[in-house]
């Protein structure tokens, strides 16, 4: 992803934040924070991109279930840490990604089913605001602005540091199960069969996968927030389909989560398409199920549901999903392939017509979408009155503002 800006800064510290926001008041730019350039859209010509990385601390308090972590934490480090606790933060698939930008898109992953958004379980945020200024923001203290950060997207401040809650977690169940692609149809019914009236502590994700190189494959990646025979009981039926290729289910602490999906780690370029499902029915099993996956890399179904469709009361500016599914497709962002690619998504998303509503949580947008795509229209004007009203020149940037 190539980011023209006009300049990059590095800071050690929020007083280094609001020096830099002060100075690009001064001149007309934007300001756009990236610790990791996870989810980087490349649209910020011209802005000063701030670097916060170094702004890595992460404090566990036990005894509250409070983690304290700086905006470069990443959730891999958390977690570990809050594992030697028996505690468990709600992340996300792979320990790279940044804490930060995950929770202010709302940010869902193995624990999501049962525990709801992440971005619910903040309890507060340091930024820096548009004028400069070091604030501590919570329900009590700004509850209009707490709302927007807790799932709106990073357009209403520079966040520092943030307080989240945990959750006690002493051990999981869960890994991958993988077969040879003749046996897809099989491994989806046992997916629909798995996920069909499943508890909230058992996530299951659908993988096809087409690596360069490589015979197709198809996987069943899941997680149980329990003991370890209850999870091995309700996922028995993995064991009643043979031509097993790679088998990596045990017992796991809430260091390890994120290795269930083995997702690469290093930078790469990637091209990717995220939406919701209204169900799996035979339109949808005939596009996603029974159609080749090249030249793509995966296709992904994850089942929702749980905590996820649940309104929670006090909660933030990411609301519920109703949709039972999401899709997640992605290609290998090679000059070459990206033509081809695009095309793939764009005859996979015409093919599901109605069985996908356009609307998509935060976190999936990618380069070239908006943030309509996931508020609804009174959250959406909401999220814009207040960045209006506490940024009114547009001097901070999220990779998906509100404004468009």
């Amino acid at each position: 992803m190539t980011q023209s800006v006009s300049a990059v800064v590095t800071v050690a510290d929020a007083q280094d934040v609001a020096a830099v926001v002060e100075f690009a008041d001064r001149i007309g730019r934007q300001v756009v924070t990236q610790p990791t350039g996870h989810g980087a859209t490349g649209d910020i010509d011209e802005a000063i991109l701030v670097r916060t990385t170094a702004l890595d601390s992460i404090e566990i308090d036990a005894e509250r279930r409070v983690a304290r972590v700086g905006t470069g934490a990443q959730w891999g480090k958390v977690q570990a840490a809050a594992a030697a606790h028996g505690l468990a933060g709600l992340s996300g698939s792979n320990p790279v990604v940044g804490v930060t930008g995950y929770t202010l898109g709302g940010g869902f992953g193995w624990l999501a089913r049962k525990y709801g958004w992440a971005s619910n379980a903040v309890r507060a945020f340091e930024i820096v605001d548009a004028a400069g200024r070091q604030a501590r923001v919570t329900a009590d203290s700004d509850p209009e602005l707490f709302w927007a950060l807790r799932g709106g997207g990073g357009d209403f401040g520079i966040v520092t540091s943030l307080e989240f809650d945990l959750v006690p977690l002493p051990r999981l169940y869960g890994g991958r199960v993988m077969w040879s692609a003749d046996r897809t149809r099989e491994v989806f019914d046992l997916f629909t069969e798995l996920t069909t009236d499943a508890p909230a502590e058992l996530s299951v994700w659908l993988q096809r996968y087409q690596i360069p190189g490589a015979a197709p494959t198809v996987a069943l990646d899941f997680a149980y927030l329990g003991e370890m025979a209850e999870g091995r009981e309700l996922t028995a039926r993995l064991d009643s389909l043979d031509g097993v290729v790679a088998d990596t289910r045990g017992e796991l602490t809430p260091a390890q989560i994120g290795t269930i999906t083995a997702e690469p780690t290093d930078p790469s370029p990637s091209l990717s398409r995220g939406e919701l499902l209204t169900d799996l029915g035979d339109a949808v099993v005939k596009t996603l199920i029974d159609t080749p996956v090249a030249p793509l890399l995966n296709i992904q179904i994850r089942a929702l549901g749980g905590a996820l469709a649940e309104p929670r009361p006090g909660g933030g500016a990411r609301g519920p999903v109703t949709e039972p599914y999401a899709l997640y497709l992605l290609g290998l962002g090679l000059p070459h392939l990206i033509e081809d690619i695009r095309s793939r998504f764009g005859d996979i998303i015409d093919a599901l017509g109605t069985h996908i509503t356009g609307s998509k949580p935060y976190t999936f947008l990618a380069p070239g979408e908006s943030a309509t795509a996931a508020f609804d229209q009174p959250t959406l004007t909401r999220l814009q009155d207040i960045k209006r009203a506490r940024d009114p020149h547009n001097l901070l940037r999220a990779n998906f503002p509100v404004l468009g």
